[in-house]
């Protein structure tokens, strides 16, 4: 019987020579179950070429998150990164500020206070499609970062909800079950219709 590090080695170093491998998509096992969590399974320097190939495919996307199961790898790894630039406007609203680059290993978060967020995200597992979703304003994010060291960081407006998709995905959850349903709508009708900064319009005109 395998075990279960020679079963992530033969999952992830085949990947660790492509170029950009595929996104996988909703419907793909890997994104509904909870990843294993990273405890040494590849060696430091796989694991950094890993966490740089993430990287890239987020690049690529693009995209502001990506999780190792959406390359099909169940281990709790994420890597976080935002450095679009934004409407003012909706920077404003939705409180978005730069993320720098970091790597999530086998994080959690909580909530902190009770305030909530509720705007429109996508994902890169579901692509085509965008949907509004309810999230906590702030979360305190608990992690270990690439090199071994624990860390404990709270974020608030955007990040947040970046965070928050993330570590989801590393728990078999996507945004679509946590999404308020009649908002859901293709990438074209929201940038036709829905793309202001705050979700007032598209609640009342499609009922949600």
């Amino acid at each position: 019987m395998p075990t279960e590090t020679s079963y992530i080695r033969d999952l992830v170093l085949p990947l660790l020579d492509a170029d950009l491998p595929p996104i996988v998509q909703l419907g793909h096992p890997a994104l509904r179950r909870a990843a294993i969590p990273f405890d040494g399974q590849l060696s430091y320097t796989e694991l950094h070429v890993f966490i740089t190939l993430m990287r890239r495919v987020m690049h690529a996307a693009p995209g502001v998150g990506l999780a190792a199961p959406q390359l099909g790898i169940p281990l709790s790894i994420a890597v976080l990164e935002d450095s679009f630039e934004a409407d003012p406007d909706l920077t404003d609203v939705r409180e978005r500020r730069p993320l720098p680059f970091f790597t999530a290993i086998n994080p959690h978060y909580t909530p902190v206070g009770t305030d909530t967020a509720t705007f429109f995200e996508g994902c890169l597992s579901f692509s085509g499609y965008q949907g509004v979703v309810p999230r906590h304003r702030a979360v305190n994010l608990q992690y270990t970062d690439a090199e071994g060291l624990s860390r404990s960081r709270t974020f608030e407006g955007w990040q947040a909800r970046i965070a928050q998709h993330e570590t989801d995905h590393l728990n078999g959850v996507v945004y679509v079950d946590k999404v308020l349903t009649r908002s859901l709508c293709s990438n074209a009708e929201y940038l036709r219709r829905w793309a202001s900064p705050t979700v007032d319009e598209a609640r009342q005109a499609l009922g949600f």
